[in-house]
């Protein structure tokens, strides 16, 4: 068998990135400044608008972008937020545009600490790749299969691809980023080269997520996210329920359950699952409001994390980011976010020390492990203590750690300072340690400065806007909607 035409550049920079989702082409955005060229291997035809990805089936659900996410992204590409708005996502400060019961009580809502950004993860993802696409030395290889690493233990020199017009070749490039997801088969790739073991922890709580998206109603255009959080430390399984206002005046609901309390893909079952978390809120929304598509059901939810910064020996000209390092429980939220932060310290090496600097891969695959434990130690803290969780318990002092958190958690529904802090961390906008600043555990000693909120802190016009009922008259399974009445209590406190 004839050898694979193999392509060899000059003296010019090369860079290869795996995968053409939004790490991947953030990572080609932060490589475009330090290299000639950057080829983007994606295994899928990418649309040409804000449409589904095949290979994404995640991007059904609801995806939050964190404030600290979204100021990685405009660092990288600035003027995306202003794009992601003028084709319809929102801003929403945090907490004042979320209506958030927590399992310590429901959030106030305090004038704006952070934000995030509320969109469907297609125009999230479009609106990233537009920009990048359109950049001098970017190029996109679609249909490509990634057969493996070039290379051997001490550098990765490029990649080993097949495609239909060409056949098998092999890239040479200075630096390959693996962002192929949670598909990555990154660690397999290193063993080939004699590198590893890839070091692996999982956290499984069972959970389940189902979405469906609904009409939301008339006026409804800058109505508050909407979320009941489970409680863990419940002896049952913990369900959430989230309603993330997106483009075209839609409501995105996505209701979780962990393992003996999942959600199913009967439509029928939609709103009586809502309205079975802590709070119905949710589900009365949604009773009024008209449904767009069928509910859709995802179980790919166990928090991996591949501990790559840790394996010994590793290569030059090789790094890994976003999902292909680790995953987390969806409920939270921070895939993108710290996929963003991961490309961001990747930029800042590059900027610094140049792509072919000895040593340079270590120190990004280093810098990605910072945001990856933040959100790591989120996810799996609370998912760990579910019943029927697998994966590794809790370790010495952490029943200490875990009745901190919660003191903190119940001092932030009633004291703007914790509050403060408290999403600072969740946005991914400060590390975990801030919540032991001298004024916030001395504030978490003392606790709420005001009583709990007795319910779901919406506004009268938002109560107004939620009574208002689908078209011609009717609710979504064809019953007549009563003149009034309405989620919540009108007593709940608004922001």
């Amino acid at each position: 068998m004839s050898d694979p035409v193999r392509t060899r550049p000059s003296a010019k920079r090369t860079a290869v990135v795996i995968g053409g989702g939004l790490a991947g082409m953030l990572a080609a955005a932060a490589l475009s400044a330090s290299v000639d060229e950057v080829t983007v291997v994606e295994r899928d035809v990418l649309p040409d608008g804000p449409r589904p990805r095949r290979s994404l089936p995640q991007a059904h659900h609801a995806h939050l972008l964190w404030s600290g996410g979204a100021r990685a992204i405009e660092s990288l590409l600035p003027g995306t937020t202003a794009r992601w708005l003028a084709a319809g996502a929102r801003r929403i400060p945090l907490p004042t545009g979320l209506v958030s019961m927590s399992a310590l009580g429901w959030f106030r809502r305090w004038p704006p600490m952070q934000f995030l950004v509320a969109c469907s993860r297609d125009l999230l993802d479009w609106v990233v790749r537009e920009q990048v696409l359109a950049r001098p030395g970017v190029r996109l290889l679609e249909r490509t299969e990634l057969l493996g690493l070039d290379g051997d233990g001490a550098r990765v020199r490029g990649v080993r691809i097949r495609c239909a017009e060409h056949g098998e070749r092999t890239l040479d490039a200075d630096l390959v980023v693996d962002a192929g997801g949670r598909g990555s088969r990154a660690p397999q790739w290193l063993r080939e080269l004699g590198v590893g073991p890839v070091a692996e922890e999982t956290v499984d709580s069972g959970l389940a997520y189902a979405t469906r998206i609904f009409q939301a109603p008339p006026g409804s255009g800058e109505f508050p996210v909407v979320n009941v959080q489970a409680d863990a430390r419940e002896p049952r399984p913990g369900r959430t329920a989230t309603i993330v206002p997106i483009e075209g005046d839609r409501w995105l609901v996505t209701l979780s359950g962990t393992r003996g309390g999942q959600p199913t893909a009967d439509a029928e079952d939609f709103e009586d699952f809502a309205r079975s978390v802590r709070h119905p809120v949710v589900g009365e929304l949604i009773s009024r409001a008209r449904p767009l598509t069928d509910v859709v059901v995802s179980r790919s939810t166990v928090n991996r994390r591949r501990y790559f910064e840790r394996t010994r020996g590793w290569p030059e000209g090789f790094v890994v980011i976003g999902d292909a390092v680790a995953t987390y429980n969806p409920v939270y939220g921070h895939g993108m976010s710290v996929a963003a932060q991961g490309v961001l310290a990747l930029r800042s090496e590059l900027d610094r020390h140049g792509v072919r600097a000895p040593g340079l891969a270590l120190r990004v695959q280093r810098a990605v492990a910072g945001p990856v434990s933040t959100a790591w130690d989120l996810a799996t803290g609370q998912d760990i203590l579910y019943p029927g969780a697998v994966g590794r318990g809790p370790g010495r002092g952490s029943e200490v750690v875990r009745r901190y958190l919660d003191r903190l958690m119940l001092t932030a529904t009633g004291r703007p300072l914790v509050t403060k802090a408290l999403f600072d961390v969740m946005t991914l906008s400060a590390p975990l340690t801030s919540l032991l600043r001298p004024e916030i555990v001395c504030a978490v000693l003392r606790g709420p400065k005001l009583p709990p909120l007795p319910g779901p802190p919406l506004t009268a016009r938002e109560r107004e806007v939620a009574r208002r009922p689908a078209a011609h008259g009717e609710d979504h399974r064809g019953e007549r909607v009563p003149a009034s009445g309405g989620p919540g209590r009108p007593e709940a406190g608004e922001g």
